[in-house]
């Protein structure tokens, strides 16, 4: 996935609720990884978000796929 371009389909205050979120990227066959998850639990709530990216031409299908399921 290096030579992809990646993009972020959303954040979140906690590693967990990026690990929800990625999950059901996974169940509709998005493929995806968290950036910052482990910085996401040292820093204060805001300050570093976990960020779940999945490819750029995938962006928009994974943003209904979250929304659609929150």
């Amino acid at each position: 996935m290096q030579d992809e371009t990646m993009a972020i389909a959303a954040e979140y205050n906690s590693e967990a609720e990026a690990e929800i979120g990625k999950s059901k990227l996974d169940s509709v066959g998005i493929w995806s990884t968290i950036r910052n998850e482990y910085m996401s639990t040292l820093y204060p709530v805001g300050t570093m978000p976990a960020q779940l990216v999945v490819r750029a031409d995938e962006v928009e299908k994974a943003r209904i796929i979250l929304k659609k399921t929150k």
